[in-house]
């Protein structure tokens, strides 16, 4: 909200300086850019989804959920925000970026091979893998497809993974209803995690991606799987987004930690797999400032709350 707010002063300054000077161009120029809103997230020279898609949406003024206080409760009210990334390598998920023509390679489904979508794939040989039993590789082609795997590994002249989804940047269609991808909701992993590039921009446009230890078996809209253990309607299911409450002061807080944690208050953040309570995605980074990312520790759950923004679906 800061953000926007220097932007509409600074386009009124900029109209009324325009007026003055008798400038109608400067001063239609000045409308222009208040009225243009945030810059389009990008990866691979490529949107972030189209500008109506899930992952865009500014959730600030969304209606607070109805569950909303039962599932900060069972994520854990009492507990903390945890970047789960930091200069250790260790930690973190990799991404790669790779021309249009990069090569597509053969990939085997091990496991959900009837919810993938087939290769190849564009996967260079030697792609970073997520350290961790999950295992995930994530590509992001300059021709706008994100290509993701699971518990994935070198094969042969390809790689062989437990699922894998593609999904056109371009496009805001969904997986079907019931398929999972490299995530446990059937979301796509890369543009939830907190980046560098990102960081260094000075603000994140989009939601980002977090975990909870119990979920319930259902799902929210862009989320298509579930994968909970209880059918408890005090348990959030896959795709509930949270954000952090407007009432919550940012001061004190300085670097990354600040531009995240402006961007959980604009764009929130989807429950997108089972995990640690209130662990937030980041990329794999050496340069990350672990002191930095530290402040965002401090964010205790209660602050926390999930916005309306669909039916739970199941199956």
């Amino acid at each position: 909200m800061r953000r926007a707010g220097r932007v509409v002063i600074t386009a009124l300054l900029a109209l009324s300086a325009c007026t003055a000077a008798g400038s109608g161009t400067a001063a239609t120029a000045a409308i222009a850019a208040q009225r243009s809103g945030p810059p389009t997230p990008t990866i691979a020279g490529c949107a972030l989804f189209p500008k109506g898609d899930p992952w865009r949406h500014d959730i600030s003024h969304a209606k607070v959920d109805k569950h909303s206080a039962a599932w900060v409760r069972t994520i854990g009210a009492h507990l903390f925000l945890h970047p789960d990334f930091g200069s250790n390598p260790s930690y973190g998920i990799p991404y790669e970026v790779v021309p249009k023509d990069q090569n597509r390679v053969p990939i085997h489904f091990t496991a959900y091979g009837d919810q993938s979508d087939k290769g190849p794939y564009p996967v260079p040989p030697h792609a970073r893998v997520e350290a961790g039993s999950d295992r995930h590789v994530l590509v992001a082609s300059r021709n706008c497809h994100l290509y993701e795997l699971y518990d994935a590994h070198r094969s042969g002249k390809g790689w062989k993974a437990a699922s894998g989804a593609v999904f056109d940047l371009r496009s805001t269609k969904l997986r079907p209803n019931g398929w999972t991808s490299a995530d446990a909701a059937g979301l796509p992993i890369l543009p939830g995690l907190v980046r560098p590039d990102e960081i260094r921009s000075g603000h994140i446009d989009h939601a980002l991606r977090f975990t909870a230890p119990t979920t319930q078996r259902g799902f929210i809209h862009p989320a298509t799987h579930e994968a909970g253990s209880t059918s408890s309607a005090s348990a959030p299911p896959m795709g509930a987004r949270f954000r952090l409450k407007p009432s919550f002061s940012l001061h004190g807080y300085h670097g990354a930690a600040l531009i995240v944690l402006r961007a959980l208050k604009t764009y929130g953040m989807f429950l997108a797999d089972n995990g640690s309570s209130w662990y937030l995605s980041g990329a794999t980074y050496r340069g990350w400032n672990d002191n930095d990312l530290n402040q965002l520790k401090t964010v205790p759950g209660s602050a926390f709350q999930a916005v309306h923004t669909g039916r739970i679906r199941h199956g």
